[in-house]
């Protein structure tokens, strides 16, 4: 059986630098995004980007840079991501946030277990 609905998608792009009371901001935004009850939140870490500062950030052997970029992503209903979005006012400036519509499609096994968002 499938499940789907209508959600939206939240990503905010950090760099692995970026601190809140010198923990991961990232870990920060999944804490907050948990406490508000969000339905899921992902950290993904890349291997290569640039933001407005136009410096480049790469995980190749040669530069070993130790401030990568990452992205936070949250999915739920588009009025409980607007809501949690005052949560953010109060951490640092990510670089970059964006919100797009998404359909959500989890395929449920006969368990009624479908995982985690």
């Amino acid at each position: 059986m499938k499940q789907t609905g209508n959600a939206v998608k939240l990503t905010i792009f950090l760099s692995e630098s970026d601190t809140w009371h010198h923990k991961p901001l990232f870990a920060e935004i999944v804490h907050r995004a948990h406490g508000a009850g969000l339905a899921g939140a992902s950290v993904f870490h890349g291997v290569e980007g640039y933001g407005s500062s136009s410096s480049l950030h790469t995980a190749r052997f040669l530069s070993l840079s130790e401030d990568l970029p990452v992205a936070v992503v949250v999915v739920d209903s588009e009025e409980r991501v607007r809501g949690f979005l005052p949560e953010l006012d109060e951490l640092p400036a990510p670089g970059l946030m964006i919100m797009e519509e998404v359909e959500v499609v989890r395929h449920v096994g006969r368990d009624g277990g479908g995982g985690d968002v």
